[in-house]
């Protein structure tokens, strides 16, 4: 048992402690800075033709498409801090899905800047309108998410003294996230390998279907998170049975099944499931809150 205990502590403090956290946080931003650079060097040595690149994902035509390489590693951090928050507090892990999908709409933002047509006809290039669309998604994402967060239970962080069974739990929810930290990485590894390969390299006309990179990483990130998601849920049925906790959390897979399903489709319909996703996951926990203070 002592064995185990160590095996236990040593890996919490290599991936999960707050050490690490700093350390990852340290690293990726300093990633994030040289690729910012790196990406503009492309951008101006493509401008002067210096360099011939087969830019299929048309992220070299201009300097402000450049802001999204950095965000790219940015979004990799908060995936960290989602495994990072997952043992700490539920709603926090949940919060930090939202964030996610939030960032992942900005990034486009800042794509979509570099293909905006100044015409007057603006409602009728697909483009535009996808700007348009996203820009008001980021408005009504970033207050519904400050709404999720005051609505947040402080009960669940402020209470130290948890009883042995909740301990246990969340000792199980540290071993997971110990494993969705490798999985995770090697999912962004092998994306990141797939999209340079299929816009840089490939002599396939099949490029378009892997130019995105939200549909490589993301894709797959969200998947694991629903089935993650739902052993969290079936394993918390051996320490509550509390009706408003199981609905919540229910809820909550709910949400993160619709932010999924906004990567398979495009327009409008794409920012609306993601809107729609985040307004039912704050609307769960205020019915939750209430459910709980009737006790």
């Amino acid at each position: 048992m002592r064995k185990s205990e160590t095996i236990f502590n040593y890996f919490y403090s290599k991936l999960l402690s707050e050490k690490v956290r700093e350390k990852s946080e340290v690293v990726i931003i300093s990633i994030a800075i040289v690729s910012f650079i790196l990406h503009l060097a492309l951008v101006t040595l493509t401008e002067f033709n210096l360099v011939q690149l087969n830019d299929y994902a048309g992220i070299f035509r201009n300097p402000i498409a450049a802001i999204y390489t950095p965000f790219s590693f940015i979004l990799i951090y908060e995936v960290y801090l989602l495994v990072y928050y997952l043992p700490k507090s539920t709603t926090i892990y949940i919060g930090k899905q939202y964030e996610i999908i939030t960032l992942i709409v900005i990034r486009g933002i800042f794509r979509d800047l570099a293909k905006l047509e100044f015409t007057s006809n603006w409602f009728a290039v697909h483009n535009d309108l996808k700007f348009t669309y996203d820009i008001i998604a980021t408005i009504l994402l970033f207050f519904v998410i400050l709404l999720f967060y005051r609505l947040n239970n402080k009960k669940e962080e402020a209470n130290d003294q948890h009883p042995v069974t909740i301990i246990k739990f969340i000792r199980l929810k540290n071993m997971i996230a110990m494993c969705l930290i490798p999985i995770f990485l090697f999912l962004a590894i092998h994306g990141l390998a797939r999209w340079i390969h299929g816009n840089f390299f490939s002599i396939s006309q099949m490029v378009d279907s892997i130019k995105d990179i939200n549909g490589i990483f993301f894709n797959e990130f969200f998947t694991i998170l629903i089935l993650t998601d739902v052993l969290l849920l079936l394993i918390s049925f051996l320490y509550t049975d509390k009706f408003s906790k199981v609905i919540r959390n229910s809820g909550f897979i709910i949400s993160t099944i619709l932010i999924k399903m906004s990567f398979s489709v495009e327009g409008l319909l794409n920012t609306v499931l993601i809107v729609v996703a985040v307004i039912f996951g704050v609307l769960i926990l205020w019915i939750h809150n209430k459910y709980d203070n009737l006790a």
